[in-house]
């Protein structure tokens, strides 16, 4: 892996956005608690809730899954969700013996259509130079404590290519219909930081690297 800077100053677009913001907010054209619920409705829950139809989706119909891992970008099409940041996706499927975890260490590259938009915590640096570096101290620190045994696949997402987690299916499902499947699939789970779990069995709320948030979602 070559080397990246982690820290970066904002951009033009950036500061010019973050301006514009300010001034509506100041002259009352633009409520700030109402900005706040709009984006935390595409991190949280209408990005993510995508990601976790195809999750679900895969669970359930093999010949879909095979899809998926073959050819991510046209079988995560097959829903519509296409677009921007979204262009060329790889799927990487988590095991027993084998739990994936993605970062983008250069800024924060991510895939929106099936995601949203990316959470504090994955943009900071702490967690993008760690996830790297330390990617089992990493999770523990978000509540997931994997046994040694278990490897640890670190996926550094890039402008060309965006990874997205296949997570484990939760035991005693097998009756669940997709739609109840799919209330299973976190955000957290598709980034790797996280199980899909039932629920009341879950990990605990955690403190995402470098205290920069809540990290479960």
């Amino acid at each position: 892996m070559g080397k990246h800077r982690h820290t970066e100053p904002p951009s033009d677009l950036v500061l010019r956005v973050k301006a514009l913001e300010s001034l509506l907010v100041e002259k009352g054209l633009v409520d700030a608690a109402a900005l706040d619920v709009l984006i935390d409705t595409y991190e949280n829950k209408v990005g993510p809730r995508n990601g976790a139809k195809v999750v679900a989706r895969a669970w359930a119909d093999p010949a879909y899954k095979a899809r998926l891992l073959a050819d991510a970008t046209t079988a995560i099409a097959e829903f519509g969700f296409v677009g921007r940041q979204g262009e060329d996706m790889l799927v990487v499927e988590n095991t027993p013996g084998v739990h994936n975890l993605t970062v983008c260490t250069l800024c924060s590259c991510y895939p929106w259509p099936v995601l949203g938009l990316p959470p504090v915590w994955y943009k900071a640096a702490p967690y993008r130079s760690r996830a790297v570096r330390d990617p089992r101290g990493v999770l523990r620190e978000f509540g997931l404590d994997l046994p040694e045994d278990v490897e640890i696949r670190v996926w550094d997402s890039t402008a060309e290519l965006r990874y997205l987690v296949l997570p484990e299916r939760p035991a005693g499902t097998e009756g669940f219909s997709e739609d109840e499947l799919a209330e299973l699939v976190t955000r957290d789970s598709m980034i790797g930081v996280a199980k899909a779990t039932l629920p009341g069995i879950g990990v605990a709320k955690a403190t995402a690297p470098g205290g920069s948030g809540e990290a479960s979602t």
